[in-house]
């Protein structure tokens, strides 16, 4: 892991941990990656640094070479696992693509709230998080991936992002290095 530090502006994105997804079989036990996700919301929220709740509602359109696995979206699908606890101060965005910033004010939001980082969590680490991390890296976004509070439906795609996509985004951390730099910069 080679995170170095955090702006002072880092925002959280929360990316998919909603009741469908985390239903899933996925590559590492959920129940650690949320509480992991967990941790990283008390840690911004208890020093009032942007939280943004990013839920999945559909798909991009367009063909593709491999099936879409036909998932079921049964009530509540959408909905954030309740560990999540969203607050009233948290932005909620959601989605119909894999990346958080297409057709969503998930960009104009960061920038009004001054956000100079994002530190990214949540699920697929192939999906999801890695549009969401290339997104905005290319806007401009100093990237903090939070690699145990991430998980993903294949272990060679979460492995495959983790080593070699993901430093050439950003820095790549643990909750617990994510939270002593938010530790040392805030207190």
């Amino acid at each position: 892991m080679t995170i170095s530090a955090l702006d002072t502006k880092t925002a959280l994105l929360v990316i998919d941990l909603q009741r469908g997804i985390v239903g899933l079989p996925t590559a590492h036990p959920i129940a650690g990656v949320v509480a992991n996700a967990v941790k990283l919301l008390e840690a911004f929220r208890r020093r009032g640094l942007p939280v943004v709740m990013v839920n999945a509602d559909g798909g991009a359109p367009g063909r593709t070479e491999q099936a879409r696995p036909r998932v079921e979206m049964a009530a509540g699908w959408t909905e954030l696992v309740p560990e999540l606890d969203r607050q009233p101060g948290d932005h909620a965005v959601t989605k119909r693509t894999w990346g958080a910033f297409t057709n969503t004010d998930l960009e104009h939001y960061l920038k009004e709230a001054g956000a100079t980082e994002v530190v990214i969590a949540g699920v697929a680490t192939s999906i999801g998080v890695e549009s969401t991390a290339r997104h905005a890296h290319e806007l401009g976004f100093n990237v903090a991936l939070a690699v145990d509070a991430m998980t993903d439906l294949n272990l060679d795609a979460h492995n495959h992002s983790v080593t070699r996509i993901f430093p050439r985004l950003g820095e790549n951390g643990t909750t617990h290095e994510i939270l002593d730099l938010l530790k040392k910069r805030f207190e």
